[in-house]
C-alpha cells in the first residue's frame, strides 16, 4: 500500500522531542537524514551525533489525514513548526529495491567486491564477497574505495600486513586475496572484530593467515605493508605507533582523511616515509608511502 511521509528540516536540538510527538501522533517510523553530505567526525563516546542539517522523515499509513496531523502537530509543537513538505509515496518492495541498488564493484584491475545475491562478472577475477550496507566498511565510501585499489596495485605476494582499524575485514580479506602472507586485524570495537570473523570466513581465509586483536592486545611485530582507515586526529595522535609497526623499506597507506586535513597528517609522517602524491576522491584522500631504511 501507499504511505504518507512528512519530511522536516531539523536541527539537531529538536530531533528527539519531534521523534516523541510523532511516534505519539501515529508515526509507524521515524527516521533521520543528512541534509547536505556532511561529515561527523569523531563523535564522543555514548553519543549518536547528528548533522547541523537534518532532514527528519516520518512516514504515516495512507489513510493518514494530512490537515489533521499538521494541525496536531503545530498544537503540540512550542514555537513554530520547522520547514516541512508532505507527500504520497508509493509502496515497494524495500528489499529488492535496496538489493537492485547494489552491483559489484570493481577497484583497480583484479579486485572485485561482490555482493552475496550476485555471480560474479570475472569468476577469475579476485572477488570478495560482502554485501554492502552493512557496517564498518563496505567499500562504497570513497576511503574505502581508495584503500582498496592501492592494495590491487601492490605486490602483496608473501608479504605480512596490518590493517589497522579493520572494521568489516574488507581491507585485511583483500589482502589475503590478492597474496598476503598474513594479516593482522585490529579494532577497538568488538562487534568489527566479530563482523571481521564472518566476512573472513564467507571469503574462506578465516584461518591462521588472518589474526585479530583489540589494540591492547596486538602484537607489535613490524609488518610489511600497514594500512589504516580510520580518522585524520588518530592518525596524527597514533604516527609513533603506525610508523613502528612498519618495517624500514615497507608500505604504508592511510585514508579517512579529509583534503583540508592533509598537511597535518603529512606532517606526522614525513620524516619516516618517502610519501607518494596524495590521492583526492570526493573531498577525501589518501596518503601512502615507503618508510625510510634505517641510518
Amino acid at each position: 500500500m501507499p504511505w504518507l511521509q512528512l519530511r522536516l528540516a531539523i536541527t539537531p536540538e529538536q530531533a528527539d522531542p519531534l521523534e516523541d510527538t510523532l511516534l505519539a501522533l501515529g508515526a509507524v517510523s521515524v527516521t533521520f537524514m543528512d541534509a547536505e553530505d556532511q561529515p561527523i567526525f569523531e563523535p564522543d563516546l555514548g553519543t549518536t551525533p547528528l548533522w547541523s542539517h537534518t532532514h527528519l522523515l516520518a512516514l504515516f499509513e495512507a489513510d493518514t489525514n494530512q490537515t489533521e496531523l499538521l494541525a496536531s502537530l503545530k498544537y503540540q509543537w512550542p514555537g513554530e513548526l520547522p520547514k516541512h513538505e508532505i507527500e504520497e509515496i508509493a509502496d515497494q518492495d524495500w528489499e529488492r529495491s535496496w538489493m537492485e541498488h547494489f552491483q559489484p564493484m570493481r577497484f583497480g584491475q583484479r579486485l572485485w567486491i561482490v555482493p552475496s545475491w550476485h555471480i560474479a562478472p570475472e569468476p577469475d577475477a579476485v572477488n570478495l564477497l560482502l554485501d554492502p550496507g552493512l557496517a564498518f566498511g563496505t567499500g562504497t565510501h570513497p576511503t574505502t574505495a581508495l584503500c582498496l585499489e592501492w592494495l590491487d596495485g601492490q605486490a602483496l605476494q608473501g608479504q605480512q600486513l596490518i590493517d589497522f582499524g579493520c572494521g568489516s575485514g574488507i581491507l585485511a580479506i583483500a589482502a589475503l586475496l590478492l597474496g598476503a602472507q598474513q594479516v593482522v586485524g585490529t579494532d577497538i570495537d568488538t562487534q568489527a572484530l566479530e563482523a571481521s570473523r564472518d566476512n573472513a570466513q564467507r571469503n574462506q581465509v578465516a584461518d591462521t593467515r588472518f589474526a585479530l586483536y583489540l589494540p591492547e592486545d596486538m602484537p607489535q611485530q613490524p609488518a610489511d605493508v600497514l594500512v589504516a582507515n580510520i580518522l585524520a586526529g588518530p592518525l596524527v595522535k597514533l604516527a609513533p605507533q603506525l610508523t613502528a609497526l612498519v618495517k624500514p623499506g615497507g608500505l604504508i597507506a592511510l585514508s579517512g582523511i579529509l583534503a583540508e586535513q592533509a598537511d597535518e597528517v603529512l606532517a606526522a609522517y614525513s620524516e619516516d616515509f618517502l610519501l607518494d602524491p596524495v590521492i583526492e576522491r570526493d573531498g577525501w584522500i589518501r596518503i601512502s608511502g615507503r618508510r625510510c631504511l634505517a641510518a
